[in-house]
Parts: C-alpha cells; sequence; structure tokens
C-alpha cells in the first residue's frame, strides 16, 4: 500500500512512523513534510489539490491522509472524493466543525451535545450585552482558523469587551475575528478524546491531557501545546459511556442527517465540570503534540485504521492499543512564541548505553530543515517532540526527559514537568 500524507509538523511525521511499522506499505510520500520526514519516505513540493490528486493517480497512491486542519477547510477531501480517489479526512462542509466555531456550537446546540452557555454574533453591542450577564473569567473565541490562537480567556468582564471589540474590528485576527462566540467559562479540568469516524461507525482513542502553557506549572501564555500524556487517569469508563451516549453518538447522526457523514478524525475537546464531560470544541484533525503520543500506542497497524475509516468499513476492523502509556516533551526553539528565532544545528547524541532506552523513547521532528550540508536544524517554533513509553506513567516521562537530555540546540527550551497532573494523582 502507497500513501500520501498531508502535513509538515510533528503529527505527520508521527503517522509516518506508524506507518512505517507497518508491513502492509510500499512507499511513503509527504506533501510538503519537513526536513526529517525525508528519512520516512519522499517529500513532494506540489501543493495545488488537483495536481496532487493527479500525482496520486499516476503513483499508484492507495490512501491519502490529512494532517492538518486548513486544507481540510478548503476542501482537498472533495477534490479527491471526485477523482475516486481514496482520502481519509472530512469534506469541506463537515470540516466546519471546527473551521467555524459558530457553526460548530449552533450545530452542538441544535443536537443537545452539552456545552457552554453561548452567543455567536457580530454585534459589539449584543457581545457587551452577554458578557455583562457573565461572571469572570468569560471565554472569546475568534469564528475562524487561527492556528490554535484564536481564544481569549479574559479575567474581566472589561477585558472580555476589549478582546470582542479587536476581534470584531479585524485588528487581532482578521477577517477569521470578524464573528465571534462569547462564552461561559467552565471550571474543570480538561481531556482531548479523539474518535476515528467512518461517516457510521467509530473507534475512540486512549483519552489524552495537553499541556498549553509555555511555562511549568502551567503558567505563562498559551501555545500550540508544550507535551501532553496518554492515557490520562483522569478518564474513567463512566465519562467514555457519557462521551459515547451523550456526544459521539449524536454528533455523528446529526452530521448524517445534515448531509455530511463524518469521515476522519473527531477530537473533542472536553472540560469535565462535577464529574459531566462538557464540549468545548471540536477540531477535524489530530491533535499536535497528542498524534505523537497516540500513534505509538496503536498496536494494530495504522493503514488498517485509516484505510478501514476512510472506505467507511470500520465496523471490520479491529483495532488494539498497547497497555502502555506514553509521554511526549515538546522542544522549542529560543523565542517561541513571541517570535522566529535563528537557525540552530541540531545534534542528538547516539544512546549507547540502554536498550530499553532506545526501544522506548523516539524523536517525532516538527519546526525542522535539513541543510545543504545534510544536517537537520531548528527553524521553526516547535522543533521536536521528545515521546518515552513505559508501563506507569512515570517510566514514560523519565524515558522522555532522558530523551531531551540527548538533543542539543542552541536555546533550546522545553517544560520539566510534562504529566504532573498525573503523577499527583
Amino acid at each position: 500500500m502507497n500513501i500520501l500524507i498531508i502535513g509538515a509538523g510533528g503529527r505527520e511525521y508521527s503517522i509516518g512512523m506508524a506507518l512505517q511499522k507497518d508491513e502492509n506499505i510500499g512507499k511513503l510520500y509527504f506533501a510538503p513534510g519537513n526536513g526529517a520526514t525525508d528519512e520516512l519516505g519522499e517529500n513532494l513540493t506540489i501543493t495545488d489539490f488537483n495536481e496532487l490528486a493527479d500525482f496520486c493517480e499516476n503513483n499508484a497512491i492507495d490512501l491519502t491522509i490529512v494532517g492538518p486542519e486548513a486544507p481540510l477547510v478548503e476542501g482537498i477531501v472533495d477534490v479527491f472524493k471526485a477523482r475516486g480517489l481514496t482520502i481519509f479526512g472530512p469534506t469541506a462542509g463537515a470540516a466546519q466543525l471546527e473551521g467555524s466555531k459558530i457553526f460548530m456550537k449552533n450545530f452542538l446546540a441544535r443536537h443537545n451535545v452539552p456545552t457552554a452557555k453561548y452567543i455567536e454574533t457580530n454585534s459589539i453591542e449584543d457581545a457587551y450585552k452577554f458578557i455583562n450577564t457573565l461572571d469572570a473569567p468569560i471565554v472569546v473565541k475568534a469564528d475562524g482558523l487561527c492556528g490554535g490562537k484564536g481564544v481569549i480567556i479574559a479575567q474581566s468582564r472589561d477585558e472580555a469587551k476589549k478582546a470582542s471589540a479587536e476581534m470584531l474590528s479585524g485588528n487581532a485576527f482578521g477577517d477569521a475575528g470578524t464573528s465571534i462566540v462569547v462564552e461561559e467559562f467552565l471550571d474543570g479540568y480538561e481531556l482531548s478524546v479523539f474518535a476515528i469516524c467512518d461517516g457510521k461507525d467509530y473507534v475512540v482513542l486512549p483519552a489524552a491531557q495537553d499541556h498549553k502553557r509555555l511555562l511549568n506549572n502551567d503558567q505563562g501564555p498559551n501555545t500550540g501545546g508544550m507535551g501532553a500524556y496518554a492515557p490520562t487517569p483522569l478518564v474513567n469508563d463512566e465519562i467514555y459511556r457519557k462521551l459515547d451516549e451523550r456526544v459521539i453518538v449524536p454528533t455523528l447522526k446529526g452530521m448524517e442527517a445534515e448531509g455530511m457523514p463524518f469521515t476522519g478524525v473527531l477530537f473533542i475537546g472536553v472540560m469535565v465540570v462535577k464529574g459531566e464531560p462538557i464540549i468545548l470544541e471540536y477540531n477535524v484533525r489530530f491533535g499536535d503534540p497528542e498524534c505523537e503520543e497516540l500513534m505509538p500506542l496503536l498496536k494494530s497497524p495504522a493503514s488498517e485504521l485509516f484505510y478501514k475509516a476512510a472506505t467507511g468499513d470500520l465496523k471490520n476492523a479491529k483495532i488494539e492499543f498497547h497497555d502502555k502509556y506514553a509521554v511526549g516533551v515538546v522542544m522549542a526553539s529560543k523565542d517561541y512564541p513571541y517570535k522566529n528565532s535563528a537557525p540552530a544545528e541540531i545534534i542528538v547524541d547516539e544512546i549507547v548505553h540502554d536498550d530499553i532506552f532506545k526501544e522506548h523513547a523516539h524523536i517525532s521532528y516538527a519546526g525542522v530543515t535539513r541543510g545543504e550540508d545534510g544536517k537537520l536544524y531548528a527553524t521553526g517554533g516547535r522543533v521536536l517532540v521528545c515521546v518515552g513509553l513505559g508501563d506507569t506513567i512515570a517510566k514514560a516521562q523519565k524515558r522522555a526527559y532522558m530523551l531531551v537530555g540527548q538533543v542539543h540546540y542552541a536555546g533550546k527550551q522545553c517544560r520539566t514537568d510534562i504529566a504532573y497532573q498525573a503523577l499527583e494523582i
């Protein structure tokens, strides 16, 4: 089976690593890939959707897997399906669950999926009126895609009004913020739950927990994610049952009823409040860095999971996961998330002293470029993820941080407390 992976981050690198272990795989391609994905397959410079479809037809590509949200929202799946090509991901219509926070919130309301009290509006007066009915903190969200940065948690009504005004004026997020969602703040603990869907059936992956803040103890600015771990002990069978019955099943039925059957990854941002799962948001692709922890936990062939979902055949798939834990620590560049940093050569010490360590830790590369000298350089904000596996979260965390100690580049930064919530339980 020849597979094309769309994307350039650690998420796509991790999917490629999982597929590379699969004996069913022929050749892997990445479009565009990053400086390290050329170790797993061949990088392509093609960006036009129709030209990518031409490539798939001309090179016997059996499956395309779309990693990031932007090409999904822009309709790559529609283009491929119109050409009779097998592709994993939702159509542009279904991708509105992430592409428009207003669509998503209204969909949740239409299908009685539990979510926070909210208003969607392009009127600053209406936003201010609703803000006056809420107690701080207050959440303000830009409607469109903002690279994971279009959510403001305001600590006062005045701050919420300021954020609303800046978004609606177009100053904060351009056109993505000219309509907004204002909603009540939910006080609980947050989870990332992923369901692989084929339109009717689904497989729920082990629940993960992400660390968004730049600094230890969840301090500092929000980022795209500084690390994650899975599975989290904060989820029990009762929460999984409630997510099945109240969230995933009505969502799949609702999308089908509205003429947009959902195929791909349904990323459910959950806040658990007094034991009840409340939906914060939907995304339509794997989280990054959660994907980096979930892929090595997959025991079944990765190709089976993706191909059967893409072809509407999950009911005949036998998907299993290792009874292990994974912890991933993001290593970022010097000035992340404030500005770009100068390129820095990456040096990884050879691991010679511990075979168990070598077998249970690996790097997923993201913001890297291969220089003309053949060396890897840190050129992105989030450079790579050091992933450790273990029979306990503590062992997995130890191995992840051992690997962090093997990686060197100028200005490297990372948190030192990833998975601390689980270790405190």
